[in-house]
């Protein structure tokens, strides 16, 4: 508990230290002092982070789902353009000073600051004769001296100048790069599509197509609209097979059962497959296990079977898991089957790859990275899982990572697109 409350205690600091700062470069630095824009600006930057802790603690707190909806687009939409903000203004700071000694350069004729001319005085000195007296000597105490004058102050209007350029470039950045990534969302993911060699995949299965999606997080922004687009891609591919790889909701059953309905008319030649993933554990994992089979699905709790084709298809339950007395158990899925035949495994994280290699698994398929979802997020994904996208061998097994075809949070990808993955397996015997 205190390590909870330390950690908060740092996070809301953070917060308040990237919040200022923003506030004094868009706010502060533009605007004069007491006037509306000020105040506007000021406000807004009070009211959104106070959105955005709304939007993300909201869910648990028990708040109305339709308040929940009411919220999130704002609270959560801040927090993608909060962090390109704070990236285009610290790219800003470099700028800054070039611009301002670009426009020093420019200025027509400024002038020097005036420096007046030495005018001789008339000293009276009891024990020397009157006459002109050196105004520089340092001899005479009340002579003025004129030292090296200081550089001019910058200019107040130069400064503001740069301080709105900056600034306004800066939030068009941030409100281009979330919009489109926002486009880049809402329009559906997009279908990519890999071919896997398998050594152990007979000739009958050369060819065999299996589509995977993971973290649609279907939710207060993502709902019913996001589900059928998804179905429709799915389906416009004739897949052999549907793998549903977890994060399939971030609500529950009763919130978000109608936006999952659509998943019903998902239509594959071997069905449609499903395991949990850890935001199932945050909303609900048995309701949306029973729910999702009421749709047609078939769930795959650390279980396996026989694919007509000549392949096993496995899942094992998310790590999440075992916070409740579960989570993945390889040896009850894949430790009595026959090791003639490849195994294709579907796991939410890819973390679990260690256990299927020692259990000898053929192909992983996972999502939960989201590809980092937000450029740069992909560096701090690395940090956590062995595959952040794409596919990638460890020893005998290969191990697949969707980016996903939803977003969690913020409905923003960027540098990191939304897809469905149409993996094709390959017989090397064929």
């Amino acid at each position: 508990m205190v390590v909870f409350l330390l950690v908060l205690v740092v996070v809301l600091a953070l917060l308040g230290a990237v919040h200022w700062y923003v506030w004094r470069r868009l706010v502060r630095d533009v605007t004069a002092p007491g006037g509306l824009p000020r105040r506007l600006g000021t406000a807004a930057l009070v009211a959104l982070p106070l959105l955005s802790l709304a939007a993300l603690v909201s869910a648990r707190a028990g708040v109305p789902f339709r308040l929940q909806q009411v919220i999130a687009w704002p609270g959560q939409m801040w927090l993608a353009v909060l962090l390109y903000l704070v990236l285009a203004l610290v790219v800003g700071e470099a700028v800054r000073p070039l611009l301002r000694a670009g426009l020093a350069r420019r200025a027509p004729g400024a002038p020097a600051p005036a420096v007046p001319e030495p005018v001789p005085v008339a000293v009276a000195a009891p024990d020397a004769p009157t006459g002109p007296v050196d105004p520089v000597s340092p001899m005479d105490p009340s002579a003025p001296a004129f030292p090296d004058a200081p550089p001019a102050p910058a200019d107040p209007s130069r400064r503001l100048f740069v301080s709105r350029v900056v600034g306004g470039a800066a939030a068009a950045v941030a409100l281009g790069t979330v919009g489109y990534g926002t486009y880049g969302v809402l329009r559906g993911p997009r279908v990519k599509r890999v071919t896997v060699p398998l050594a152990r995949i007979p000739r009958a299965a050369h060819g065999y197509r299996i589509a995977v999606v993971s973290d649609v997080h279907l939710g207060p922004i993502l709902g019913r609209a996001h589900t059928q687009r998804i179905v429709d891609t799915i389906n416009s591919t004739q897949p052999d097979l549907i793998a549903v790889v977890g994060d399939l909701v971030d609500g529950t059953v009763e919130d978000l059962g109608p936006a999952a309905e659509p998943l019903a008319r998902l239509r594959a030649r071997h069905g449609s497959f499903f395991v949990t993933g850890n935001h199932e554990y945050f909303s609900g994992a048995d309701a949306w296990v029973d729910h999702v089979r009421e749709l047609g699905l078939r769930p795959l709790r650390n279980e396996r079977l026989e694919i007509a084709a000549g392949f096993d298809l496995a899942g094992v339950d998310d790590v999440a898991g075992e916070s409740e007395g579960g989570g993945p158990d390889f040896v009850r899925a894949l430790g009595d089957r026959d090791r003639a035949r490849a195994a294709v495994l579907l796991a939410h994280q890819p973390i679990v790859v260690h256990d299927a290699v020692r259990h000898g698994v053929d192909l992983q398929l996972s999502g939960h990275t989201h590809g980092g979802q937000l450029w740069p997020g992909e560096y701090l994904a690395d940090l956590a899982n062995p595959t952040v996208a794409g596919l990638e061998r460890y020893g005998d097994t290969q191990l697949y990572v969707s980016r996903g075809a939803g977003a969690w949070g913020p409905p923003v990808r960027v540098g990191a697109p939304s897809d469905i993955t149409v993996v094709e397996l390959a017989s090397k015997q064929a």
